[in-house]
């Protein structure tokens, strides 16, 4: 095997993009990723295979704060979880990087400002091709140049219901999307984004984004079906020497001078935690006693609004409501966001529903109109990962939902006035990991973070962890493209301090 400057383990977007910029500026790149390929197949698009049978999910399951086994919903291949999600990127707000009051407490400041991280956010928008417009978004933070391609035009009905929302005073605006729609592609708008993988390659994953160009490259090489167990320390505990690997069965040592960590939240703090040793007997990164700890999820609770009519549209996730992202007049707290879903289909419906008969599940489908809302859970020392033997406790209790309950009355009241008499919802808080993040974060004090501004681990300074896991707050949008772009940010400090 030849030499590498760096290591990365996992090529989830934080991983992908930090491989992708660190090989096209010349250095020699091994990712190690405990997946493998996503096949492009037929049950790709199978709502059987991938919600019922859960195909391409991995069969593990963690423990609960009771100790209760849960089945946490992982993916674990190449591309991480990009491969399934739904390609909404958005931005943080510029008030997101600041101290901001909710009503059951204090949302953190960032070690930096949006300012710091603008240019990267708009280079992440080029390499993932994200198609938007945000004039409308009151909320949106200044931009230096427009996205790269306009927004996926709404269909008929959706643009129909957006009109209404007008007509009462709000703002829908363009959800962000990093789908290969034209002009850039031959994305098809079908209605297998959210919770698919795409068959013919046109979603912009980690992947298609991150991985495939830095192979391109020739300085980069991929290990799949490669766990890394742990990562091992020099006596004083002050650098990491290796990762142990289990390759296929075989557990072997590799070696670089720089080491990222992008596993994910909750992953990246379980390998950290695993390589405790003498040199560092609370986990790596750990002095400070914060690593599996301030885990947040985003309070988010799904909406079907129903109405006589059927619903014919195909591809319906393109539009946002941040018209309470911040409070209004009546609440003066943050409540924030609303975001079309994926056109659901009856059998998706079933598979999340216990007990819902099929033939209820299609007609709901056909008539429904669907909708999530996210709103920011604040970061508890005392939700977060901890390690009961080899498996994975996730220990949450959930906060700050005043504001989220705020959210959904406003969404539901815009519903019925839209046309959507009926408006059902369902929580999905219960053993929630989508937009997990927050458990290894980053600051500008050592002792109450992880991670200096750069990701640097303080503790050991051949190590970075870029994945969703250093955000000191969660704000209220889809995480993804602020893992891309501080990727970008790190990669090229990495560059211009250890790799120049």
């Amino acid at each position: 095997m030849r030499e590498y400057d760096v290591i990365v383990i996992g090529s989830g977007v934080g991983g992908g993009t930090t491989a992708r910029r660190l090989a096209e500026k010349g250095a020699r790149v091994l990712i190690i990723e405990r997946g493998d390929f996503v096949p492009r197949e037929r049950d790709n698009w199978s709502v059987d295979a991938v919600f019922f049978e859960k195909k391409y999910k991995a069969r593990e399951t963690w423990l609960d704060r009771h100790g209760n086994s849960f089945d946490p919903g992982m993916f674990y291949n190449v591309g991480g979880s990009t491969k399934f999600y739904g390609a909404a990127m958005f931005r943080l707000r510029e008030r997101d990087f600041e101290d901001l009051a909710h009503k059951r407490g204090v949302s953190p400041a960032w070690p930096y400002r949006y300012a710091d991280l603008a240019p990267y956010y708009e280079e992440a928008e080029r390499i993932f091709g994200v198609h938007g417009d945000d004039r409308l978004d009151k909320t949106a933070p200044p931009r230096g140049a427009p996205f790269p391609y306009g927004p996926v035009k709404s269909e008929p009905i959706v643009e129909r219901m957006a009109q209404r929302f007008r007509e009462r005073g709000l703002s829908p605006s363009a959800l962000p999307l990093a789908v290969n729609a034209a002009p850039a592609g031959t994305c098809i708008l079908c209605q297998t984004c959210d919770g698919f993988p795409c068959k013919i390659g046109q979603k912009n994953d980690a992947e298609t984004c991150g991985v495939e160009p830095a192979l391109a490259t020739g300085r980069v090489d991929l290990m799949t079906q490669a766990f890394a167990r742990r990562l091992l320390t020099t006596p004083d505990g002050k650098r990491i020497t290796a990762v142990e690997v289990d390759h296929a069965g075989t557990i072997k040592r590799l070696q670089a001078p720089l080491f990222v960590v992008s596993c994910n939240a909750v992953n990246s703090s379980a390998l950290l935690l695993r390589s405790a040793d003498s040199g560092a007997p609370k986990g790596v990164a750990n002095s400070s006693d914060i690593v599996g700890r301030h885990y947040m999820v985003h309070n988010q609770t799904a909406l079907m609004g129903l109405s006589h009519h059927v619903n014919s549209t195909v591809f319906q996730k393109t539009l946002a409501l941040n018209d309470w992202y911040f409070g209004d007049d009546a609440f003066r707290w943050p409540m924030g966001q609303m975001q079309m879903l994926g056109k659901l289909q009856g059998g998706m419906l079933t598979a999340n529903v216990p007990y819902l008969p099929s033939i209820l599940g299609d007609r709901l489908a056909r008539h429904g109109m669907d909708w999530i809302g996210l709103s920011e859970d604040l970061p508890d020392p005392n939700n977060r990962v901890t390690l009961d033997g080899d498996r994975i406790k996730l220990s949450v209790t959930l906060n700050n939902m005043d504001g989220h309950l705020e959210l959904v009355r406003r969404m539901k009241r815009a519903l019925r006035q839209a046309g959507y008499p009926i408006v059902i919802t369902k929580s999905l808080v219960a053993h929630a990991t989508g937009h997990q993040c927050g458990t290894v974060r980053m600051g500008n004090d050592p002792g109450k973070s992880a991670l200096d501004p750069f990701c640097r681990a303080w503790d050991q300074q051949n190590l970075f962890v870029v994945d969703a896991s250093f955000f000191p707050s969660a704000a209220a949008v889809n995480p993804a493209l602020t893992i891309a772009a501080q990727a970008l940010r790190t990669a090229d400090h990495m560059l211009a301090t250890d790799l120049a």
